[in-house]
């Protein structure tokens, strides 16, 4: 499978310029998902891919070639749209090889095609119904199978799976995953989901404002954010910031706010000793344990606001002087509304960002 590299990759209209010199690199067999917010530049880079927007600088290189300059019907690509785009007054089988019987294939390579990816996607007996005798899930199905018919050697997905329900999402994100795993194909996926991207993607690129913040595996990004914005992005609850100092006493550096103060660990001391001032502490309400008996410079204390019972977890929002903490738990760990409790934040959990550039620290 080609290498897909966008390189200084810019787009304007008329003088608004949406994305600021992309540089991007995607491996053979890689599933990479931008991920960002509305109007982050995501959708606008794959239109770009695709040949759907016109480049305004730099150059998208497929299998090293330059690529910008040609029609989307020669970029060897398919594209799976967020509406699904189907024929209603064909049936399956039919909108299935729509493409192929454009390109006047043999009717038995086409039935064999269809009955291929039919098996893929898991539409075999739905071969003969219609679109609207079909599920929101089974159309959407009925997407990716035209696409994988095409043999490409890329797959582009816009958010396929926004206009369906949670339960139907969390199943195609599962299916999805297995069909990369069957097929081995180049794929970019975009989402403003960051669950979608979390448990589908191979490489993460999460852009804001037509730059790209951050890009890894959804570990990496997850444990080592760049920056406050990506660290507030990804993750859900999403992370705690509480402003606060830097302060030195001997050898221990703490993180002081109102309401708090933690002790830094010894090893992030040491590259940190040099830096007293104002930051933003970080911490993912995972990295807070319920522990009365935890010492006060590794810990927080925190008065419960809200409790929301989510099954095998609860969700509390707590206050800590004004700011609010969300902290992550087992539901069956005994809580009431308006106690005042302590809870341990695990030392790897610990997060610092710039107050000004808000880049990790």
């Amino acid at each position: 499978m080609p290498e897909i590299r966008l390189s200084k990759l810019t787009k304007r209209y008329g003088a608004v310029e949406v994305l600021h010199g992309i540089d991007l690199e995607m491996a053979e067999n890689e599933f990479t998902v931008l991920v960002g917010p509305s109007g982050c530049g995501k959708s606008t880079t794959l239109r770009m891919v695709a040949g759907l927007e016109t480049v305004s600088g730099g150059e998208i290189f497929i299998g090293g070639n330059p690529v910008s300059h040609l029609d989307p019907k020669d970029r060897g690509l398919a594209m799976v749209f967020q509406d699904y785009a189907l024929y209603p007054h064909m049936d399956v089988a039919h909108n299935i090889s729509f493409a192929l019987r454009l390109q006047r294939r043999p009717k038995a390579e086409i039935e064999a095609k269809v009955r291929e990816v039919a098996e893929v996607v898991g539409l075999t007996e739905f071969l003969h119904r219609k679109p609207g005798a079909l599920s929101g899930g089974q159309r959407q199905r009925v997407a990716m199978a035209r696409a994988l018919a095409k043999d490409s050697d890329i797959f582009l997905f816009d958010e396929p799976l926004s206009n369906l329900d949670a339960k139907l999402r969390g199943q195609m994100r599962a299916e999805l995953a297995l069909m990369q795993q069957r097929v081995r194909k180049n794929m970019i996926y975009v989402t403003h989901d960051q669950v979608e991207a979390m448990t589908l993607a191979d490489r993460i690129v999460v852009m804001h404002g037509g730059h790209i913040q951050q890009q890894g595996t959804p570990e990496t990004l997850f444990k080592q954010p760049a920056n406050r914005f990506v660290a507030g992005f990804l993750g859900s609850p999403p992370m705690n910031f509480l402003e606060a100092e830097l302060i030195s006493e001997g050898d221990t550096l703490f993180a002081r706010g109102e309401g708090f103060s933690v002790a830094i660990p010894a090893e992030r001391s040491r590259t940190l000793q040099s830096r007293n001032g104002s930051v933003i502490l970080g911490i993912r309400p995972s990295d807070l344990n319920y522990d009365q008996d935890a010492p006060e410079n590794e810990a927080i204390d925190l008065r419960v606001i809200v409790s929301e019972y989510v099954g095998a977890q609860s969700v509390l929002l707590c206050s800590c002087g004004n700011s609010n903490v969300t902290v992550e738990l087992k539901s069956e760990t005994p809580i009431a509304l308006g106690e005042t409790l302590r809870f341990a934040i695990r030392p790897e959990g610990i997060h610092l960002f710039d107050q000004e550039s808000t880049a990790a620290l």
